[in-house]
């Protein structure tokens, strides 16, 4: 008879979105192994779910990928996807200025990541590439897009949509400050060692 694959509340199998979540976040398996304080071999067998991880280590690999045990075995509700005006979670990370509002929902399975980046007058971002894909929407104020040879002056209500494997960078060149949406197929953004902003960010008026 097949092998039933172990699932969550979901139905979905479980292996699969282990595996998932950490290449979001760019981990080995070892990497993952030392987080967790698993064996390599073990958690192989569990991405293939060829082994059914118990409670207590199922919660050691979420532990050690970010997210919490409700990742894996609840079941997401509508509600919990929407976030309104004034009310989004803000973070920054550690050494930027950039303001970051969390607009997307992690939900087993999801592949989009989405913020909203608040970027103050003068910003410059380090040039970079990656894996997956980017769009962002000039929501106000003005940027200045590289991306590969070419360079993009961008006002509110311009988008771009390009591969990360595009070497891009871009900068505030004004001195007002801009709001840009921003799209990913991957984690490029995560929360690890950010820092909770509670004051509003200065917006362009």
């Amino acid at each position: 008879m097949p092998r039933t694959a172990h699932q969550t509340s979901q139905g979905a199998p479980l292996g699969p979105l282990i595996r998932k979540r950490r290449k979001q976040l760019g981990l080995t398996l070892k990497q993952l192994g030392e987080r967790a304080g698993l064996s390599v071999g073990y958690l192989s067998q569990v991405e293939r779910d060829n082994a059914a991880p118990s409670l207590g280590t199922l919660a050691q690999i979420a532990e050690a990928v970010n997210v919490g045990l409700d990742y894996f075995v609840s079941t997401p509700r509508p509600a919990d996807a929407l976030t309104r005006d004034g009310g989004r979670v803000r973070f920054s990370l550690a050494d930027s200025d950039l303001v970051y509002e969390q607009i997307s929902h992690e939900f087993p399975g999801s592949e989009l990541s989405s913020y909203m980046l608040h970027v103050p007058a003068g910003h410059v971002s380090e040039l970079v590439r990656h894996e997956g894909e980017e769009i962002i929407v000039i929501l106000e104020g003005e940027i200045e897009q590289v991306l590969g040879d070419e360079t993009f002056h961008m006002r509110a209500g311009d988008s771009l949509h390009y591969s990360g494997a595009t070497p891009h960078a871009w900068r505030n060149p004004t001195d007002r400050p801009a709001r840009i949406l921003w799209t990913g197929t991957l984690g490029v953004l995560h929360r690890a060692g950010a820092r909770r902003t509670d004051a509003p960010p200065r917006l362009l008026k």
